[in-house]
């Protein structure tokens, strides 16, 4: 039997509240220095996790109860891929870092990777997009992202001082991972970064809000939606779909793909090789043996 929400102080057994498992769970994951968004994630995934125990009146969790969970995400929630593992992963630190107990068995899940390919525009879709957003922040947004292949949060957490214009260079600071990496910076970009510096005037990152400060991911995404819908581009796209769209037309145009691993901050080759699956470069190059035929 399991005892989640238990642990023991003076050798008696005390029973943790929702609250302090949250606040002591938060201070041990910022101690092993996780990024804020991870530690956001999983907070939130461990939030809901508490609630549901907490509806049951469950204080002894057992492996059952854990599979029902998940099943239930699953079933009924609709998690996708990445969610149920962010799940399984913020309930299994819970165990191993705040309760110094072993994960339970509920939770060692080989999940099967869905073998979906990203949705990507062509590069007169995005050409479309930029040219029927006429507000100057919301395009040099659009254009800062598709540009450098930036994450949403990489654009936010983008300052003023990681501009470097001399050597042409966008310095990202932290990404993925707590990674730092250099990407190209577009002369077009420049450009159109230099005419918005004299207009907005911002003060420490590049995209900032009214007020100052870091700019709404939610606005990003809503500045994406209204573009889309402006240009009339009905294709399953998000803010995403833009770093897509920049990994796979670099290959398009040949660019060896251990460079885009090291633009995109992947640190794995195999989750940039997905894009060789939409690259028509790819594609093309590879002649059809009905080619040989004479008809």
């Amino acid at each position: 039997m399991l005892y989640l929400c238990s642990f023991i102080r003076q050798n008696n057994l005390l029973y943790m509240k929702k609250q302090e498992i949250l606040e002591k769970f938060s201070k041990q994951i910022r101690i092993e220095n996780y990024s804020e968004q991870t530690i956001k994630n999983y907070l939130s995934a461990l939030n809901l996790f508490l609630e549901y125990i907490q509806n049951l009146n469950i204080k002894e969790v057992t492996d059952k109860d854990i599979q029902d969970y998940l099943y239930y995400c699953k079933s009924k929630k609709k998690y996708s891929y990445s969610s149920m593992k962010q799940v399984i992963a913020a309930i299994s630190y819970l165990y191993k870092k705040v309760f110094n107990k072993p994960i339970p068995d509920a939770l060692k899940v080989k999940f099967r990777k869905p073998n979906t390919l990203p949705n990507v525009l062509s590069q007169k879709e995005i050409s479309k997009i930029l040219s029927v957003t006429t507000n100057l922040k919301h395009k040099t947004i659009l254009l800062l992202i598709y540009s450098a292949g930036l994450r949403l949060g990489e654009l936010l957490n983008l300052k003023i001082s990681d501009i470097d214009s001399q050597s042409m260079k966008i310095h990202i600071r932290q990404g993925k991972g707590k990674k730092d990496r250099y990407i190209m910076l577009s002369e077009n970009v420049l450009n159109i970064l230099r005419e918005y510096y004299k207009m907005y005037k911002p003060e420490e990152f590049i995209i900032e809000g009214q007020n100052g400060g870091k700019y709404s991911p939610k606005s990003v995404q809503s500045v994406f939606k209204r573009a889309l819908l402006k240009a009339g581009i009905k294709k399953k796209a998000t803010v995403h779909t833009l770093r897509h769209s920049f990994a796979t037309h670099l290959l398009d145009d040949g660019t060896d793909i251990r460079y885009i691993q090291e633009l995109l901050g992947h640190k794995r080759l195999e989750t940039t090789q997905i894009y060789t699956h939409v690259s028509s470069y790819s594609i093309n190059k590879i002649k059809s043996p009905a080619d040989k035929l004479k008809i």
